[in-house]
This record gives C-alpha cells, structure tokens and sequence, in this order.
C-alpha cells in the first residue's frame, strides 16, 4: 500500500466523517483523531505473561471527530463499513447517573475510556469511521480506544504521556468490555513509527524501534474472514493457565521462566495442557527477542523460520489456531518466495503474517484463493504511524 494510497483512504475517512457530523449535530466538529490496527510479527499470548513482542502499526485506521456539547451526555454515531449508520448514547464521567457496561457492545470500549480519561470529561458529540478490518485479529478494539483517549486529550485539554495513554486505555478494555488483553496493542497503536517494528518489554513497558529495511521483501496479511470472539472463555482461560504455570514455579509471570523450568513443572505432576502453555510461552519469547536482534541485521531467513515455529507452537501448545488459519499457512509453507508464515492475533479465526518476495505476492494471493475454503481478504502491511490527531 502506497503512502499516496494510505493518505487518500485517511482523507476519504476525514470528509466522511466531517459530513455526517455535520448531518447529524448541525455544526462542524472542534477535533479529529486517528489510530491505526496493528498486526504482531512474533510473540504471541506473551504480553500478559509480561514478554517481549513485535507489533507493527499498520496504515488502516479508526477515525473519530467531535466536539464537546455543554451537557453530560455522550452522543455517538458509527458509521460501519457496509455503510449502516448506529447511533447510542450514555452518561459522561461527569454526569450523576453512573457509567456502567451494556448494550450495545461496541460503545463499552468508547465508555471505558470516557470513565478511565483523567479529569473527567463531559458529555461530547462524536462520529466515527474506520477501515480497521473487524473481527481480524488487527486490534481493532484498541484502535477506537485509542482514538478516542486523543480527541478528548484535544478537546479537553488534558494531556498525558503515550505509556500511560497505552495503560489507561488497558484499562479501560479490561473494565468495560471486560476482555483481559495485555499491553501490546494499546502501546503500538499509541506509539508506531513509519517504517519500524516496536520490540516492547511489556513488563518494564520500555521498548526499542526496530528499522525495518525489507528490500524486495513484503509483509502480506491473509484475513481468514473467519471471526472470533475473545471476550468468551477460551482467552481469560490460556491467561489462566500460564499464570497457575506461574505460580506453581514460584514467579510472579512467566517471564523469568526458563526451558529447564519445564521439568520442574513436570516433576510436580502439572496439568499437561498447563505444560504446554507453559512451553509455548518460554520458547515465544526467547523467538521475538532473536527476531528483533536478526532483523537489525536484515536477517529475514532467519525471521521466517521462526515465524513458522511461532505457528507450529500456537497451533499445537497454545492451541489457539483453528483449521483455517493452519490452512493458509500449510499453503504458504514451502511456496515459492515465501520465507514464513504464522497465525497473528490471539487466535480462533483472524490473520495469517507471511514475509514473502514482493514479485511472488500477486502469485501468492492466486494459490491461496485456489486452495483454500474460505474467502479471503489480503493486503500488503507496510509499518505506519500510530496514534494522532487529524487537521480538519
């Protein structure tokens, strides 16, 4: 995607957002803010065991405009891809009715943040737009949340810093959909660069812009189109077992864990999917830290071998895959050009990462829809900005 093609869908987002405030709220909006989605290359279900990962932004965003309206009620209107228009409406932070989770499910991750943004804020007008793939595994729940923490630092004027920008909107998504997501996608949303990966130490919450020069490489993502459901059991039930894991080798995560710790575990007779977790994650996190150190040497052999480790182990340790992204993957194994593949996203349906030559995408995109079942959706990632405002 060109950076001529990525600015033309963000002002193509902006006038439609503009238009329909205008439409709606019959005035022009005071702000707009943007964030993007993201995809990870390597470590997943680590975050929340405070290990390393390498998220990329990407160049499709969530948009939102507004204006605060004097009362302490929120207004929103979504305007969805297909072009359906949805409207609600909720008590501001300074409002004397509480600010609580319900219907419908997408406004709970814009109340988490109205209830978590410092200060207070009261009640405001506000559209949003977005080309963030949904139900993709592209964090497009953090991509609103982010969005939206922005525009009410601009309205407001109430600033705070990107780490804690990243953690307060982590909280917000924890308290209000209730979806126990670590740090990750709140912290690159918030704080991707053009051009770079971000390694980030989701314990210490430092992190390391990662260049990456991919010559006649690509980064193409497969969306499955099969969707998935994180805020069900299967999540909170894998963060479970890692930290019982945890806990039965006496650490406060399984970040300091280490490969012998394993028959440690075994000699206290752990549940074996507990083990498996356990594995899954050890090993994830040593492969993100020799991602981030091979790709400063442009080492992108290396990197596809163990985007396809990252894979195997997620598919059969974590046991978070499903027969459609094994699929893709299985066919981008061994085809020409492609030096690795692996499922991104916490899994049950979602995207498939794969580091290929740039003349062998198209052929890419031709095998894929040859052989595999479903219908789906590819795009070429090229790492972009995070988190900003938006000249209206």
């Amino acid at each position: 995607m060109s950076n001529e093609a990525i600015a033309k869908g963000e002002a193509a987002l902006l006038r439609q957002a503009r238009d329909k405030f205008v439409a709606v709220f019959g005035r022009q909006p005071a702000a707009g803010a943007c964030a993007p989605g993201r995809v990870n290359l390597i470590g997943e279900h680590i975050d929340y065991c405070e290990g390393f990962v390498l998220p990329v932004a990407l160049p499709f965003v969530t948009l939102i405009v507004g204006s605060l309206n004097n009362t302490t009620e929120c207004n929103l209107v979504s305007v969805l891809g297909t072009g359906e228009v949805v409207t609600t409406s909720f008590p501001s932070s300074k409002s004397s009715v509480p600010l609580v989770p319900g219907a419908p499910a997408w406004a709970n991750y814009i109340k988490g943040v109205v209830a978590n943004f410092p200060g207070g804020v009261g009640g405001f007008d506000a559209v949003i737009v977005s080309d963030v793939p949904m139900g993709a595994g592209l964090s497009s729940s953090a991509a609103i949340e982010v969005a939206t923490f922005t525009l009410l630092e601009a309205l407001t004027g109430n600033k705070v810093g990107p780490v804690q920008k990243a953690k307060l909107c982590q909280k917000a998504e924890h308290e209000f959909p209730g979806m126990p997501c670590g740090i990750m996608d709140q912290y690159i949303v918030t704080m991707g660069k053009k051009d770079h990966a971000l390694l980030i130490d989701c314990r210490s919450l430092e992190s390391q812009q990662i260049p990456m020069e991919l010559g006649d490489l690509a980064v193409l993502v497969t969306n499955s189109n099969v969707k998935h459901q994180l805020t069900g059991s299967e999540y909170p039930q894998r963060r479970a077992q890692c930290q019982e894991a945890a806990d039965r080798l006496g650490l406060p995560s399984l970040r300091d864990a280490k490969v012998e710790d394993l028959e440690k575990l075994k000699a206290q007779k752990v549940d074996e999917v507990v083990l498996m977790r356990a594995r899954h994650v050890i090993e994830e996190i040593a492969r993100t830290e020799e991602v981030g150190r091979v790709m400063k040497n442009k080492d992108f052999k290396r990197v596809g071998e163990l985007f396809y480790q990252s894979h195997d182990s997620l598919s059969q340790l974590m046991q978070v895959s499903c027969p459609e992204l094994d699929q893709i993957v299985d066919i981008m194994r061994g085809a020409p050009g492609v030096l690795g593949a692996r499922m991104t996203g916490g899994g049950f349906g979602g995207c498939v990462v794969t580091l290929a030559k740039k003349s062998e995408i198209e052929n890419l995109k031709k095998l894929v829809l040859s052989q595999y079942k479903g219908k789906p959706i590819f795009f070429v990632s090229q790492p972009s900005d995070g988190a900003r405002l938006v000249k209206l």
